[in-house]
């Protein structure tokens, strides 16, 4: 019997406008200072990758590649939340690639496996339905150059 896997609740949970403002204010107030934290960076990249609007988990991934690249001891704990947010925007090829590091690492890490099985499921559902799409769009080609031809053979 296969063990079912906890649910990656970070992949349709969001923050309140009120929790993220509070991330915000204390990221700027930073920056106001010159002095950002690698703490309250990762902490307001998560936020934002929680967040439903893509333009904040643009911002939020940004932030947690700009860590992962400058902060190694930081970097298995932004492989996570980097193919979070790359699931979360539907680029599911970078969020392979980053919870497959974070697996080859840690292969028992229940949430990274959940993670992984959603990015896999979510690739194939859209894969399926680009296919039929395409299907589609050729079918609806097909019946054109049909029609298109059987007029210049009539005349």
């Amino acid at each position: 019997m296969p063990m079912e896997l906890p649910y990656a609740a970070d992949a349709e949970d969001s923050l309140s406008y009120d929790e993220l403002q509070v991330l915000r204010l204390q990221y700027q107030k930073e920056v106001s200072q010159s002095h950002v934290t690698v703490q309250t960076k990762f902490n307001y990249a998560w936020g934002l990758i929680k967040s439903p609007k893509r333009e904040h988990q643009v911002e939020g991934v940004g932030i947690l590649q700009d860590i992962y690249r400058n902060e190694p001891v930081r970097r298995r704990e932004c492989l996570y939340y980097l193919a979070l947010g790359y699931y979360k925007m539907g680029n599911y090829e970078e969020a392979k690639s980053f919870v497959g590091r974070l697996l080859e690492k840690e292969p028992s890490n229940l949430q990274a496996q959940s993670l992984n099985a959603l990015i896999e499921e979510k690739a194939t559902r859209d894969g399926y339905i680009g296919m039929a799409i395409a299907g589609g769009a050729a079918a609806v080609g097909a019946l054109l150059l049909t029609s298109l031809v059987r007029r210049a053979v009539r005349r």
